[in-house]
């Protein structure tokens, strides 16, 4: 891909205008914690860690924008202040370290020696896992709080393991990142199929988001060369969330995938500002995520939910899938049903209409699948 230096700075100065140059201290741990009362505290969360990042030589950020040839293996003990509103990451400024009763707090840190000893520390804590793979422009400590809000917001039943490739957290870093993603393949790979392999760890569904979907989809596509579509029957959900995807390798990635045979839902909006953006960047080819076809990736076999009727907290509607209170808390009831159970039309309109209404949001959520199309919700 040649991208034009005029085209490029047009493009930085965009973004940037947007507030999304991320310039910031990426510190995740607190020299100095502080102390509050265990009132001030929501919950406590522990999140897993795979990461092709290197070791950090500042011992607050953990891990940093470099990669590494070697998987590492960690545990983040994470908590939600006391205030926290869904669909909301509470921040300390200046991308530092927080305080517990206002802010997302990373506590405590666990480094694994092997695979092995984290596969088993992962599975100690229940038989249903969620892999989380992150998008570009996001930091170590970005992806440990995401992970944290998703898990919390959506009530996940069961364990949250971030998998978290060295993106180089600046929007300067575009091509880096895609690189990255890259380079990880056979890394989350390895991740599945070792989580997969312990007897104890009975589902793991897998949600992905922005650049973290090229990962996700080229890893499936792999597991489905290699005659481990479903690893080993243990596969659950698949939620591909603004997928920062050329349509045209989409395409080919489902088809070489095959239909799914369990709930595989793209999420997308045509209002994403982030991914126009890297549509131009990509010679202004359509992403999977803003301009796709429902229609077209529906008869790939999965699910399309359009959002683009829906309020975002993001300046670039590029994380609606979290960051909205209505499709988090929805989101996060879908992933506790069992696969093969389905809610009515009637009884999903009735529920998103529920949750609008008392958020006092408008809620417009068209869902279209290979048998239907079906608008749920209602704009007041």
């Amino acid at each position: 891909m040649v991208v034009r230096p005029r085209l490029l700075i047009v493009v930085l100065l965009a973004l940037s205008a947007s507030g999304c140059i991320s310039e910031r201290n990426h510190e995740l741990l607190a020299v100095n914690p502080t102390a509050v009362p265990a009132s001030s505290v929501a919950a406590r969360h522990d999140i897993f860690v795979a990461t092709t990042r290197q070791k950090a030589q500042d011992r607050t950020v953990v891990f940093d924008r470099e990669r590494s040839d070697q998987l590492a293996f960690a545990k983040v003990g994470v908590t939600v202040p006391r205030n926290h509103e869904i669909g909301k990451i509470e921040r300390a400024k200046d991308g530092n370290a927080g305080n517990p009763a206002t802010d997302f707090t990373a506590t405590d840190l666990t480094i694994y020696k092997s695979g092995d000893a984290f596969t088993t520390a992962v599975a100690d804590e229940g038989q249903r896992v969620l892999v989380f793979v992150h998008g570009y422009n996001t930091g170590f400590d970005d992806g440990i709080y995401r992970a944290t809000q998703l898990a919390h917001d959506t009530k996940y039943p069961g364990t949250t393991v971030l998998f978290s490739w060295a993106s180089g957290a600046k929007t300067r870093d575009y091509v880096y990142d895609k690189d990255s993603s890259t380079a990880a393949r056979d890394d989350l790979e390895a991740t599945l199929v070792m989580l997969a392999r312990s007897r104890r760890i009975k589902s793991i569904d897998i949600i992905a988001h922005s650049m973290g979907n090229w990962l996700a989809m080229e890893v499936l596509r792999q597991l489905a060369i290699g005659g481990n579509r479903d690893l080993g029957g243990k596969l659950g959900y698949v939620v591909l969330a603004s997928p920062d995807i050329d349509v045209d390798i989409f395409k080919k990635q489902m088809i070489r995938y095959g239909k799914p045979d369990l709930p595989f839902v793209v999420i997308l909006s045509d209002d994403d500002r982030a991914l126009r953006f890297s549509s131009l960047i990509a010679g202004k080819k359509a992403r999977v995520g803003d301009e796709a076809s429902a229609g077209e990736l529906a008869a790939l076999g999965v699910t399309v939910v359009d959002l683009s009727a829906i309020q975002s907290g993001d300046r670039l509607n590029h994380a609606k899938f979290a960051d909205n209170p209505v499709l988090v808390q929805l989101l996060g009831e879908r992933l506790r049903l069992p696969e093969s159970l389905e809610p009515t039309p009637q009884q999903a309109n009735e529920r998103v209409n529920e949750l609008a209404g008392g958020l006092g949001q408008a809620a417009e959520i068209i869902i279209t699948t290979p048998l239907k199309i079906l608008t749920l919700g209602a704009v007041r």
